[in-house]
């Protein structure tokens, strides 16, 4: 019966559905000497986790910078960073407009160009019609 209630838990474990109770049975069953035979290959793992838990960091972290000099460093990092995009901001937003405004140029200016092309087959035609008055006039 309980290797039935341990193969349930394993496959519970496995589904990262257990309780921290469960597991912990889980832990007990593998650190004994009484596994079978089927389970003995997760008996390491069991083992690892329960030796990680005992484990602490003990080295001392500083929190405190060496030197002052680390703190103007950053100020004067985001300084720059901020300058930067502030003014790159501005110079691209620049940079687009005097596009904008070359492309919109040259569009007008072919627009004149086809207009003046446009104005020119225009006279030809007025003088085509005073001519046809002309002529039909004098019939």
């Amino acid at each position: 019966m309980e290797l039935d209630s341990i193969e349930k838990l394993l496959e519970k474990y496995f589904e990262a559905t257990t309780t921290v109770a469960e597991e912990e049975t889980l832990r007990a069953y593998f650190s004994q000497e009484g596994v079978a035979t089927h389970l003995k290959q997760y008996a390491p793992m069991f083992k690892y986790f329960s030796n990680a838990k005992e484990e602490r960091f003990t080295k001392q972290v500083p929190l405190k910078p060496r030197n002052n000099y680390y703190k103007w460093i950053s100020v004067a990092a985001v300084a720059v960073l901020t300058f930067g995009i502030y003014f790159g901001k501005s110079y691209q937003e620049q940079r687009e407009a005097k596009y904008a405004y070359n492309q919109t140029k040259k569009a007008l200016t072919l627009l004149a160009e086809n207009f003046g092309r446009g104005t020119e087959k225009v006279a030809y035609l007025n003088e085509f019609e005073e001519t046809k008055r002309k002529v039909y006039n004098k019939n």
